[in-house]
């Protein structure tokens, strides 16, 4: 057994514990959802969760505003947020993607401002409105920020920083799937790296459907590729992979978790004529300690 079947082996046990261990928050089916995108690094041999934290906004009135000041008892220490593009529904987080507009002037671009760590996981649910124009594509849900968090065009040669984000994408032949968006030292180009990567690998995305997305990134040491980088969706592996995030030792700490929700890409064609709604529910957030 070479080591990736190992690791395979190791993590399907893990996970099994964390399924006997979950406790119900929710409808038992959305429970079930999460434990099976749940992580599959995070729970490997040597490694501890040090802290978590979760949000699944079902205490707040349908249709009421969820404004700065809800994002801050939520999530504490957070940048960027839109008041009118924040609204409950029916227990979801629903984010407004206005038509003619791209980035943040049609989104939301938060960033919080998390605990500084070596190892850090996320799971959510994520629905796109039964009505929604896919348009060319965007950024979407949450991610980490790595050191100076590199994003917009600005990669991260430098080796001071990088992102793990995620996006949606609609091909000319009108395919949609999301796919891994990263910026790190070593990436091929000046906007994030797909590492040609997509979800689902053929078909489409479905609107009305929830997808359960979990996020896994650990920190690398010195100039080494000894970081790491995982993408499922439920419950497929869509990226895992070493990744060497930064060179500058000072900078190597996960420091922010993003939420990025908006059309773009910055030439026009990303837009959309039509105001566009995506949901967010089952928010859960490791931070993580690795032998």
């Amino acid at each position: 057994m070479n080591r990736h079947q190992i690791v395979n082996v190791t993590r399907c046990a893990a996970l099994s514990m964390i399924v006997f261990l979950s406790a119900c928050t929710k409808e038992n089916v959305k429970e079930e959802r999460l434990a099976a995108g749940s992580s599959l690094e995070a729970q490997a041999v040597g490694s501890t969760i040090l802290n978590s934290w979760s949000v699944n906004w079902d205490n707040y009135a349908h249709s009421s505003t969820y404004t700065a000041n809800n994002a801050a008892t939520d999530f504490g220490n957070v940048t960027g947020w839109v008041d009118s593009r924040g609204m409950i529904s029916n227990g979801n987080l629903r984010i407004t993607l206005l038509k003619n507009a791209l980035s943040g002037a049609g989104g939301v671009v938060a960033n919080i401002d998390i605990s500084d760590g070596t190892a850090y996981e996320v799971d959510y649910d994520i629905r796109f409105h039964s009505q929604f124009d896919w348009s060319r594509g965007g950024k979407l849900g949450f991610g980490f920020s790595i050191g100076d968090g590199n994003t917009g065009g600005d990669p991260g040669w430098d080796g001071n920083g990088g992102t793990a984000r995620l996006m949606w994408y609609q091909t000319d032949a009108g395919r949609v799937f999301f796919q891994p968006y990263v910026y790190f030292k070593d990436q091929s180009g000046q906007y994030g790296e797909t590492f040609g990567k997509s979800y689902p690998a053929t078909g489409s995305l479905n609107k009305g459907q929830t997808y359960h997305v979990h996020l896994y990134v650990k920190s690398n040491t010195g100039s080494n590729t000894d970081g790491h980088v995982q993408y499922v969706i439920d419950g497929t592996v869509v990226l895992d992979r070493d990744i060497r995030w930064t060179t500058n030792d000072s900078k190597r700490l996960i420091r922010g978790l993003t939420f990025h929700t908006f059309r773009g890409g910055s030439q026009t064609y990303w837009q959309s004529a039509t105001d566009g709604y995506i949901y967010y529910d089952n928010l859960r957030v490791h931070r993580i300690s690795t032998n």
